[in-house]
């Protein structure tokens, strides 16, 4: 079992830039593929990013490619991701997600296993 907590989420303007924090508690933090998802009001829930366990591996969605990064680190049991160039339309609540199969880099909601309660991000113009 792990619990994952959201935290660094705000207020900044366009262009600005914002830094998340998703904080495991539980075994073997490791051992899972983490990733970052985001939700718009009225919208569905989105894929952002996804790290492997080692964190040598990572994939984005396009929309985000070259803005944010995803990082991990193991010894503090911790996700990160940051966000710069912020656009309006990045303004959404994030979410950190887990995941138990450590074969792909998964992007939909239901190959992750354990959600955190998230964080917003407003991005004004």
């Amino acid at each position: 079992q792990v619990q994952l907590v959201e935290s660094g989420g705000g207020l900044v303007q366009a262009g600005g830039s914002l830094r998340l924090s998703c904080a495991a508690s539980g075994r073997s933090f490791s051992n899972y593929v983490m990733g970052w998802f985001r939700q718009a009001p009225g919208k569905e829930r989105l894929f952002v990013a996804a790290i492997s366990g080692t964190g040598f591996n990572t994939y984005y969605a396009d929309s985000v490619k070259g803005r944010f990064t995803i990082s991990r680190d193991n010894a503090k049991n911790t996700l990160y991701l940051q966000m710069n160039s912020l656009k309006p339309e990045d303004t959404a609540v994030y979410y950190c997600a887990g995941s138990r199969n450590t074969r792909r880099l998964g992007s939909a909601l239901n190959e992750y296993d354990y959600w955190g309660q998230g964080t917003q991000v407003t991005v004004s113009s």
